[in-house]
């Protein structure tokens, strides 16, 4: 089962794959209506994996569940992208700190061979392979509850983020940052690669909010 509580492997799982891919990129805009029988006949699937799927995006916080009408994509919220990211900004350094001392270079190789990966990807995938690579470097840690909210931090922040990488071309300045983070995780720098990994949660913060921010 997976965090969503949906069975990994279910026709549930797909169709919420699917549909969380296109809210995260704005494929499905903000506020637009997701209706069950429109949604079985596209997937092709029963109402049931449909509701299953919706319930999943709900408790991810992606769509509301409206009696007799369906899911409505959820607005994008400054107020919800700022809470998300004070908590990043606390718990993934916190997560760095307990994870460097037990970090493996083939580890650190790893989240390297990630970020090469995602510099090649572009923005549209910009969003999986920030995540991918903050989730490779905190992982170490290995505390299960801490890399869970995380990581559910992680998701909820995927549509604020992707939006900055296309409006404000954020990935490179993004991939900047990631490299220097690296460089300090190689280093074993338990003092500069923490206070960076807050600065690259707070950059980001900053630039998306100003830009979500109403025109006086």
């Amino acid at each position: 089962m997976s965090a969503s509580g949906v069975s990994a492997n279910s026709p549930a799982k797909a169709i919420a794959r699917a549909l969380r891919q296109e809210i995260v990129t704005g494929a499905i805009a903000p506020g637009q209506v997701l209706r069950q029988d429109a949604l079985a006949k596209r997937f092709q699937a029963s109402r049931m994996p449909v509701r299953e799927a919706l319930q999943a995006l709900g408790r991810e916080g992606l769509v509301e569940l409206r009696p007799h009408r369906g899911a409505v994509v959820t607005p994008l919220d400054p107020d919800d992208f700022r809470e998300i990211s004070e908590m990043r900004a606390v718990l993934e350094p916190l997560a760095l700190r307990l994870a460097i001392p037990e970090i493996s270079d083939r580890q650190i190789a790893r989240a390297a061979v990630l970020l090469d990966g995602a510099e090649r990807a572009g923005r549209e995938a910009f969003t999986a392979g920030n995540r991918a690579f903050h989730m490779a470097l905190v992982s170490p840690c290995a505390r299960p509850r801490l890399l869970a909210q995380i990581e559910e931090l992680n998701r909820l922040a995927e549509r604020y983020l992707h939006l900055a990488a296309v409006r404000l071309d954020y990935a490179e300045r993004s991939h900047h940052e990631h490299r220097a983070l690296l460089d300090a995780m190689r280093a074993r720098d338990l003092a500069n690669a923490p206070r960076l990994l807050e600065q690259h949660i707070f950059t980001a913060s900053t630039r998306m909010l100003e830009s979500l921010s109403p025109v006086p």
